[in-house]
Parts: C-alpha cells; structure tokens; sequence
C-alpha cells in the first residue's frame, strides 16, 4: 500500500469505525504540550500543518478545544463552547480546516470524565451544571465524589465531581456532544482522557454512536517497581490495558504505558529488558500490536510537568524502536518542534522508512539480540535495526543502511 490515502479509503473509513485499526498504518502526533494554552496554539500550529502532512502523520492529537476551568482544558464546563485559551472557534476552525486540505485528521481529547460544574450543589460541591448547553443537575455526579448519581464504575479523579456515566441521560448528552464534534466540528478522531475513570462499556456505546475514524484511550497505572528498580515482567501492568480495550468491543487502541515503561529503563544500558519471557516485545505491543499506540513521552509525563519523564539523551534510541516497530507509533511535539531541526529531520527519516517499506501495526517482528548495550531487530522481511552502544549489523549483502545516528542504526533491503 502507498503513502497516501485514496479518496474511496477514505471514504469507506468515514462509515467504517474499525477501517484504520484494521489498515494499521497511522502514525500520531500529539500537537500541544502543558504550556501549549500559552502560546496563541491554534494559530501557532496552523503554520505547521503543511509540515506534519508532509513528514507523514496520519492523525494530530489537539488539545481540549473546549471551554475550561484550567486553561490547560482539563477541567472542562461548557462543553459546546469551542472558545478556550488555546484560541476562538474561528481559529480553531480554520487550522481544522487547514489540516484536512493537507489530509491530517483531527483528534478530539475527549475529557468526559471530571467536568466541573458551575453552581454548587449537594454537599456544598460543584455540581451543579447551571447556565451552560449541558444543563445537568448533581444526578449526573457520582455518589463517591459528592453527587446524587450512583456509584463510579470506574477510578475516581480526586478534587472535583465525576460523571455518572451509568444515568441514560448523560450517555445521551454525551453522544450528542461527540456526533457534534464529529459531524458539526470537524474532528476525526477521538482521545478518550482518564479512561480508567469510567467502564470502558461506555466508551464503546460513544463510539459506536459518534462513528470517530480512529480512537486511543489513556489508560495509565504505575509499572511495577521493586528495591532495585523496575521488575522484569510487567504482565500485571499490560493486562489491564488489554483488558479496557476488550472492554470498549476492540472499537478503541489504547496508549501502551508498559512500553514506555519498560523502554525508558532499557535505553538506560537495560536493554535485555526488551525481550520478554517469551521473545515477544514486553509492552502491550508484544500482545496486542493492532490495538498499541506507543510513545515515549506526552503533557503528563513529559513537556513542564516531567511526571515520568524519557531521558532526553535517549530520544532517537526511543523513536527508532517505535517508528520501526509494530503498534501505532505516536510523536510528541516538544521532540519534533522544539529540540531543534536535527532530531526533526531524523524523525522524518525514519517515519519515511516505516511508509516505505510498509511496517505496519501487525508487522511481524524477530528480536535477534537483547543484550544490556544492544538490542536489535528484524521488522517484517526488510527492516533491521539495533539501537545501543554495541556493534551490530544484519549478515548479507543485501541489506543497506538506511538511516544512523548516536547509538542506533535502520537497514533495508
């Protein structure tokens, strides 16, 4: 398959939910960082949007586009207001517009979990949602986080009221909301925040009824850590994640944390870490490669927060076992825009690598070498890389380099 999308694919995914899942060929970038509401971001980003066409994403992650207590948009309140501190309706709508002229998609951050009332109510909390398009009393609040709803269905996000989504009528509203951004507003696809705040049976009923082309869920827990540092099998850590997306009827991938988990300790002179117990790659990837976005850092873990932070001398290590590898890779922003146009450039390369030779979220995979300095791989029939100080390269002669830099290197044939 080429690089392009054909107008009949794509037409065929705009009624097809499952369609990009089962292509396998996207390739993510989350287009904001913490600090992004700062900084004029729809306007900023529209003058990118040629650039990230042109070097190969299929699908930008905006940040919450809708008005919000927290500028950072995480908090939402009126939700059918399109004008935050990222920027007015009308300039949103003009870099959505610009993106689909470069055949970029847009994906919504879907923050259904916590928003924050208006008025307070029962308990003397906020939550009430008086005066904005959802007009919603405390019934839509769980009963664990001070509201008249039943019980949370999922984990609870502390300091503010939770939606009860087992109340119909929030399912409803809800569903209105998401067919609006997607028919009305022009997002394509949807980032569902805080997944584990909410049965991922509802997740399946909202994309089931707003039809999103592609959809990832932040499912987030801690790895498993012992006296001496990450233990070896993080089983525990993955099944959970597979669990959710069973859970949403295989309709959503989901971020596989356990990748980055692992991998952010391996690039570290660990990088036998990289081969689990049974050969396979150890993250979410090595179970379920159709459903795994992988990344190595986002607004949570990376940018001024710094949560879980990738080592910034470890990048390209981290970008050439994702982009080369199967899942869906994803790119953060502050690497590709803001650390400077050699780490660009290299990206690119090695995105043009993945689309060239067809690497795929199901490509297969064969890890020849997981030593502590050197691990190296072989991706479907024509890619090899290693990544680590040792030396390594593919036997034959019919292998070339195809891209190399500070401890990593690509071959093709």
């Amino acid at each position: 398959m080429g690089y392009g999308s054909n107008d009949s694919r794509e037409n065929a995914q705009q009624t097809d939910i499952g369609a990009a899942v089962r292509n396998g060929r996207e390739i993510l970038l989350q287009a904001f960082n913490w600090e992004s509401h700062k900084h004029d971001w729809w306007r900023n980003l529209e003058t990118k949007v040629p650039d990230i066409g042109r070097s190969g994403f299929t699908s930008a992650w905006l940040p919450p586009a809708t008005h919000s207590f927290a500028p950072e948009g995480y908090l939402p309140q009126d939700i059918y207001s399109l004008n935050s501190k990222y920027g007015s309706e009308n300039l949103l709508t003009s870099l959505l517009h610009k993106m689909k002229q470069h055949k970029v998609r847009a994906m919504a951050d879907i923050v259904i979990n916590h928003p924050v009332g208006t008025t307070r109510g029962h308990g003397g909390k906020y939550n009430r949602y008086d005066g904005i398009s959802l007009s919603w009393d405390e019934r839509a609040a769980t009963s664990c986080t001070g509201g008249l709803g039943n019980p949370s269905t999922g984990d609870n996000f502390h300091g503010v009221p939770n939606i009860d989504h087992s109340q119909l009528f929030v399912r409803k509203d809800i569903t209105g909301w998401l067919q609006w951004l997607r028919n009305n507003v022009g997002f394509q696809d949807f980032r569902f925040d805080f997944a584990r705040g909410y049965s991922a049976k509802y997740v399946k009923e909202y994309i089931e009824g707003a039809k999103p082309i592609f959809s990832v869920g932040e499912y987030w827990d801690s790895c498993n850590y012992n006296g001496h540092g990450l233990d070896y099998t993080q089983d525990s850590h993955r099944q959970p994640i597979v669990n959710w997306i069973n859970g949403t009827g295989q309709l959503s991938t989901a971020f596989d944390f356990t990748t980055k988990g692992i991998l952010q300790e391996a690039v570290k002179g660990q990088l036998w870490r990289l081969r689990d117990p049974q050969g396979k790659p150890p993250g979410v990837v090595g179970w379920w490669p159709s459903r795994s976005v992988t990344f190595l850092d986002n607004h949570d873990t990376g940018s001024t927060q710094a949560h879980w932070p990738f080592p910034t001398n470890h990048i390209m290590e981290g970008y050439t076992y994702i982009l080369t590898h199967p899942g869906i890779p994803t790119v953060f922003y502050d690497h590709f825009y803001d650390w400077g146009d050699s780490i660009h450039d290299q990206i690119v390369k090695l995105i043009d690598i993945r689309k060239r030779q067809d690497i795929h979220s199901r490509s297969s995979i064969t890890i020849l070498e997981a030593q502590p300095n050197l691990y190296s791989a072989m991706i479907g029939e024509k890619v090899c890389m290693k990544i680590g100080d040792g030396s390594w390269c593919p036997a034959g002669r019919e292998w070339t380099l195809a891209t190399c830099g500070h401890r990593y290197a690509v071959w093709n044939k």
